[in-house]
């Protein structure tokens, strides 16, 4: 029960960030399952929705690379699988280069409302925004490897030793 709470409540918040409500549902009940893969039917029957919305979802899911298809080995059926364990990294990485379109947009507007009026000088802003998040963002994302590589290595020390 706590583990369907959660999946709700993460769904809610993905739902919040601006992803279709199925597939968020979807995508947090592949993330918290072990295998991080699940077929239709299992995830129909976890979630309580039907095969179409299962569907519809990992349409989605699919769509913005966030999910996989796969066939069950020596079986008709296919399982859907979460991309891969960088999802995350993968959706900052795809966002980036919706920001430096929209960076792109800012700029062009800022021109064409002149850099001295109230509008231009918050379009300025807005991409000056932008561009810093282009900027820093593979720093971030650099780091977060290296983190995790350091995690990962203390991890396996730790198994080591005990």
């Amino acid at each position: 029960m706590a583990v369907s709470r959660f999946v709700e409540r993460f769904a809610a918040d993905l739902t919040e960030a601006g992803m279709q409500r199925m597939a968020a549902r979807v995508f947090a009940a592949l993330l918290v399952s072990d295998a991080g893969a699940l077929t239709s039917a299992e995830l129909a029957e976890r979630l309580r929705i039907s095969p179409a919305a299962v569907s519809g979802a990992i349409r989605y899911l699919s769509q913005v690379d966030m999910v996989v298809r796969e066939r069950e080995p020596g079986s008709r059926r296919d399982r859907y699988r979460l991309y891969n364990n960088e999802v995350w990294y993968e959706t900052l990485t795809r966002r980036d280069q919706i920001v430096a379109r929209w960076e792109s947009t800012m700029r062009d507007g800022a021109k064409v409302l002149g850099p001295g009026t109230p509008a231009g000088q918050r379009i300025t802003e807005t991409a000056d925004f932008f561009e810093f998040v282009q900027r820093e963002l593979p720093k971030m994302l650099e780091r977060w490897r290296t983190q995790k590589a350091e995690h990962r290595a203390a991890e396996a020390r730790q198994a080591e030793a005990g």
